[in-house]
């Protein structure tokens, strides 16, 4: 390499690498597609609030995100008409809680073919046996191998969402089925948002070995008791109601989360959305958006905690 000879020899390697690089085309970096996601409802069949559903649904929509429902026994979910009602006006609040933009998207979601054929949980999840049945031990068998059956089908969701209105006091809080359902999501680490009533959902679900609450020692909102109606909570598919709210939910979550978590109502705050990972919980009608918005960031940029 000492040499003039060996010098020029090596020169003139190093010009031919540099003319064959020069001579390339250049391609920028193609960035990875965005993995498809795809994210679960579950909806009352007495009846969903209309903004609960829509406006997280929107978020999602706009996001490219896939949407499936669910209902109890497989029936169309409908909107609770005041929900659809820019004119009705919420007792506890004293004002009007529906604008005209989002009644009008809720009856046009209605009018939709979208919510025709919802998932029925009661075909695709098992219920547990009694401790009373005669053959309890194989029956427990058949239930477990079930659950392992649906959990391999859960893997194909992101997120589980909860969505409230009066209805879900009903038939979705205390669902043995929607219970097993919150549990699979926990254990495959996957976000579970609930709104207004459909917290309760959360708060009704023990863990299986601890028998706590899965929100035991979590943050969450919910429906605060200052927002409880004193008379005429509304139901669809059945005739008249409870005398007042069934059940006072910032109680019922002041006990789930016990002396290590902490109900945070927000009272006079215009929104309140509290993430605790796996948990969303949205306080009520007007924190929807916000609660769609979470859901996307937890999924997609790994947000953790939000709101205290």
């Amino acid at each position: 390499m000492n040499s003039p000879a060996a010098r020029s020899r090596f020169s003139f390697f190093i010009l031919l690498v540099l003319a064959f690089v020069l001579a390339q085309p250049v391609f920028a970096a193609t960035p990875a597609a965005a993995p498809h996601k795809r994210v679960l409802f579950v909806l009352s069949e007495y009846g969903y609030w209309g903004e609960e559903l829509v406006a997280p649904l929107q978020a999602l929509d706009a996001a490219g995100y896939r949407s499936d429902f669910a209902t109890p026994k497989g029936t169309k979910p409908l909107a609770l008409p005041p929900s659809m009602d820019p004119s009705y006006v919420d007792p506890p609040l004293g004002k009007t809680v529906t604008t005209p933009e989002m009644a009008k998207k809720t009856k046009d979601l209605e009018a939709s073919d979208r919510l025709n054929k919802p998932i029925n949980l009661s075909n695709w999840l098992p219920m547990k046996p009694y401790l009373s049945s005669p053959t309890y031990l194989n029956d427990l068998f058949a239930y477990n191998d079930a659950l392992d059956k649906v959990a391999t089908e859960i893997s194909g969701y992101d997120a589980l969402v909860i969505v409230g209105g009066s209805g879900p006091i009903l038939d979705v809080a205390n669902n043995k089925r929607v219970q097993d359902l919150v549990r699979m999501f926990i254990k495959q680490d996957k976000p579970i948002l609930g709104i207004c009533y459909g917290v309760a959902a959360l708060a009704f679900t023990r863990d299986e070995v601890t028998e706590k609450s899965i929100l035991y020692g979590k943050r969450v909102t919910g429906h605060p008791i200052v927002h409880d109606y004193n008379d005429g909570h509304g139901y669809l598919r059945v005739d008249g109601g409870f005398p007042g709210a069934p059940y006072p939910l910032e109680y019922v979550l002041k006990d789930a989360v016990g002396p290590e978590g902490q109900f945070i109502g927000n009272v006079g705050k215009r929104y309140s959305v509290i993430v605790d990972f796996p948990v969303i919980t949205a306080r009520t009608t007007f924190d929807s958006a916000l609660a769609g918005e979470k859901l996307i960031e937890v999924v997609a940029k790994g947000l953790r905690r939000y709101g205290w």
